[in-house]
């Protein structure tokens, strides 16, 4: 099991910038991919990016292609979320999720997720 911690969530104006990391510990995590997804208010949980621990691809959600960037530090086993030209329709809750499986699934009870991290992004 691995167990993942968010932070650095909190309010940005819209045109700001934040990054999110997810430390992760437990197992061994070269077999997993890494994923970010997030949760509005009344909506359902989506998919926003991923990353492969090894090897080190990426792969994002068309709404957040060009302004957001997963990132790895391999030393730190810690996952990152930059993201930059933010939105007001960006805010949500932040989770950070790893599994070992493709396309990632969005339902926490599948693999191992983060408590989550707001982010609020004000017009």
């Amino acid at each position: 099991q691995v167990q993942l911690v968010e932070s650095g969530g909190g309010l940005v104006q819209a045109g700001g910038s934040q990054r999110l990391s997810c430390a992760a510990s437990g197992r061994t995590f070269s077999a997993y991919v890494m994923g970010w997804f997030r949760q509005a208010p009344g909506k359902e949980r989506e998919f926003v990016g991923a990353i492969w621990w090894s090897g080190g691809s990426t792969s994002y959600a068309d709404s957040v292609k060009g302004r957001f960037t997963i990132s790895k530090d391999n030393a730190k086993n810690t996952v990152y979320l930059q993201m930059n030209s933010l939105k007001p329709e960006d805010t949500a809750i932040y989770y950070c999720t790893a599994q070992s499986n493709w396309p990632l699934s969005r339902r926490p009870d599948f693999g191992s997720w983060g408590q989550g991290t707001q982010v609020t992004v004000s017009s």
